[in-house]
């Protein structure tokens, strides 16, 4: 089992820790619960209601989704790498599958977690929700550049 020593080293720099102290770090990993996954476990499964968020803390994983029996890969998750958190402000189903594609290590946020960072170091518990609006706020950029992109620029060959 990795340390949390080993967990800070691996997140210190990722942007949503990165504004945090050591202590901060340490006192969030101690609330959160450590999960292990094989290769080809299914993390989360698309349309199961969510009640957390993850941070891929070792290994890889991929983002699937599926549609009219058809499968999409939507992302490649490496350490670092966060999933699952519109489960803490919402109770709708998961919109993909994530699938380990090597063996991982994952941290589990919950709201009662994030609760409790917010309870010991409200500073923290701040940082963190602001980091993840900044990641949404961009991954949602991106979409809408995406989708302006699909319009403004059909896919070649298609009349």
């Amino acid at each position: 089992m990795i340390t949390t020593d080993e967990i800070r080293e691996t997140l210190r720099d990722k942007v949503l820790f990165a504004e945090f102290s050591d202590e901060e770090m340490d006192e969030f990993f101690a609330l959160l619960d450590p999960e292990e996954f094989s290769k080809g476990d299914v993390i989360v499964r698309q349309d199961d209601v969510g009640d957390c968020m993850y941070v891929l803390v070792t290994g890889n994983a991929k983002v699937l989704h599926h549609k009219d029996g058809h499968s999409i890969d939507l992302a490649v998750l490496k350490a670092g790498s966060f999933f699952g958190e519109i489960s803490l402000v919402d109770a709708g189903p998961r919109s993909a599958d994530v699938i380990a594609t090597d063996d991982c290590m994952l941290l589990k946020i919950t709201q009662a977690s994030l609760s409790a960072l917010a309870g010991v170091y409200p500073t923290a518990a701040f940082k963190f929700l602001i980091a993840i609006g900044r990641l949404m706020v961009e991954r949602l950029r991106q979409s809408n550049q995406r989708y302006v992109d699909s319009l403004l620029f059909p896919i070649a060959g298609k009349d």
